[in-house]
């Protein structure tokens, strides 16, 4: 998109929210109008102190000016996109929310896209409230907005509530799924119809700053599996070609941002008597950082664009809405791990890529020769898939009832799964829920987070945590252990309700919830796994 286009889609969305500078309102002091909750997908903390000297846009102004936790964290164990998301906005770790993995997120076949190609998806695994039921309970007026580049990013935040929720669909259309309604909004027909993702094609992504301003090699071959992984990436320049590739520019969160300030525009968020919510959650960083790593020029250069993209959004909102009924909160749904076996800002020397595979494949053969029936070891998605068993995100689920029939001990099983894992370089402990259940889970923080995601061993027969810096294998950089290098994110609260300053407390993102629910003074509607950060409200 370039600077003209950018610059009237922004003023399409403002047009008729405000004839002048928004005012100091009567209920300034009071609850806010308006809450805009940003979950930026992969946002690792250590990313603003790396680049503080040369962000000026968005992230500067929330860091420099809002409350900000130093030692914050996704505090569940699968530190993956689905289970972070759930955690925002509902206080619950995924042992309650039901969403422990990505692969028990959103699709569902049931509810299939509107006027896009794709899975279908919907909240229904997800269980219990979130803050957008609390303020409808208190206020049936409250209105929410919720999007992103990802179903799952823009769905869990608000769980079940069928509020408007959006998200970018292949074909370079905002969508919905049936689960919300039959149909498209007219206002989001007429912003698909402006094809904004198409008019990035030929915008060929180049350093935001001069050369010197980035200390990255860019001759790293591990980047992007050695296919052009140096600056400048060529943007095709067919339209059909360009919104296919967006999810991995800069550009993604550009045009989400625009998307949610026309929604902000034509739902009135922030107009009314009552608090509305406007949920964001920008995935660019994730994608950037999956296909280059943590370490890489590409990361740099998209933390710089981000930091623009959102100052600019930043800015439209508060032409239109005024600043003291405005709150912000910003946080992660989980970090990211340098590829292993490349020198890194972090300390991972000895980091290990770790292949489950071979053994995998030797077990599931043993297992068959057993007489439990399947097809063999299966890989896809990630899920590694033998017989009478399944073993995905370090998580290792039995078929207790083929092994019940072929006369198997399960609890043998397990042990011998446990001895096969710990055999393998990189792999730091193979633990069972009801061992981890008798740890001191103040000290032990891996146990703590596996505990939070999984209550039984119903299905986690076994839980395996890779060590510090090491990951399953894969050809890209990953996340998605309990280690504090994915499960370290960024807490800040920005506005006039919040003391800005830094906090070293341990702060939790289920906490974030409970603390903007005393804010909004609203009462949760169960019981919360987060408390109330209460040093940071005014």
């Amino acid at each position: 998109m370039n600077l003209k286009l950018l610059r009237a889609i922004t003023l399409l969305a403002l047009a008729g929210c405000a004839s002048a500078p928004a005012k100091p309102s009567a209920g300034a002091a009071g609850t806010p109008k308006l809450l805009v909750f940003i979950t930026v997908d992969a946002l690792r903390p250590d990313y603003f102190a790396r680049y503080g000297r040369q962000l000026n846009g968005g992230l500067a102004r929330l860091y420099n000016g809002g409350a900000v936790f130093t030692n914050a964290y996704q505090d569940h164990a699968i530190t993956e996109t689905a289970p972070g998301h759930a955690a925002t906005m509902s206080g619950r770790f995924p042992i309650r929310t039901g969403i422990s993995t990505n692969l028990m997120g959103v699709e569902d076949s049931r509810s299939p896209l509107l006027e896009a190609q794709g899975p279908g998806a919907s909240p229904h695994r997800f269980r219990g409230t979130t803050l957008t039921d609390w303020l409808t309970a208190k206020d049936s007026r409250t209105r929410t907005l919720s999007v992103s580049r990802k179903d799952r990013g823009a769905i869990l935040p608000i769980g079940r509530s069928k509020q408007p929720v959006f998200w970018y669909a292949g074909n370079g259309n905002f969508t919905t799924s049936t689960w919300y309604g039959p149909t498209l909004p007219e206002w989001v027909r007429e912003f698909n119809a402006r094809k904004v993702p198409a008019s990035y094609a030929g915008r060929d992504w180049r350093l935001l700053l001069p050369e010197r301003e980035y200390t990255e090699p860019d001759s790293v071959t591990v980047e992007s599996q050695g296919v052009r992984f140096t600056f400048p990436h060529i943007v095709p320049r067919n339209a059909d070609s360009t919104v296919r590739m967006l999810p991995d520019l800069p550009w993604m969160d550009e045009a989400t941002l625009a998307f949610a300030m026309n929604g902000l525009h034509t739902l009135r968020l922030g107009t009314g008597p009552q608090t509305d919510i406007l949920a964001i959650s920008l995935s660019a960083t994730d994608a950037i950082g999956h296909r280059y790593g943590p370490d890489s020029r590409e990361l740099h250069d998209q933390i710089l664009q981000l930091d623009r993209f959102l100052g600019a959004f930043l800015d439209s909102l508060f032409r239109v809405r005024n600043a003291g009924d405005v709150i912000v909160a910003l946080t992660a749904d989980h970090g990211l791990t340098p590829f292993p076996g490349v020198r890194s800002m972090d300390p991972n020397v000895g980091a290990r890529s770790v292949d489950p595979q071979p053994m995998l494949r030797e077990m599931s053969n043993s297992l068959a020769a057993a007489g439990i029936p399947g097809p063999g070891l299966k890989y896809l998605f990630g899920v590694y898939t033998g017989n009478g068993f399944r073993f995905d995100s370090g998580v290792l689920e039995l078929d207790r009832a083929a092994l019940k029939a072929a006369n198997i001990n399960a609890d043998s099983l397990v042990e011998k799964f446990r001895t096969e894992f710990l055999r393998l370089p990189g792999i730091a402990r193979a633990d069972r829920i009801s061992e981890l259940a008798r740890r001191d889970t103040v000290a032990d923080h891996i146990a703590r987070r596996w505990l939070h995601a999984f209550g039984d061993e119903k299905h986690a027969a076994l839980v395996v945590t890779p060590a510090p810096f090491s990951s399953w294998a894969a050809y890209y950089a990953m996340h998605g252990t309990p280690n504090e290098i994915d499960a370290r994110v960024p807490i800040i609260f920005y506005g006039p309700a919040f003391k800005p300053g830094r906090y070293t407390q341990v702060a939790r993102v289920v906490d974030m919830a409970p603390t903007i629910a005393t804010v909004l003074r609203v009462a949760p509607a169960e019981k919360l796994d987060g408390r109330v950060l209460s040093d940071v409200i005014r």
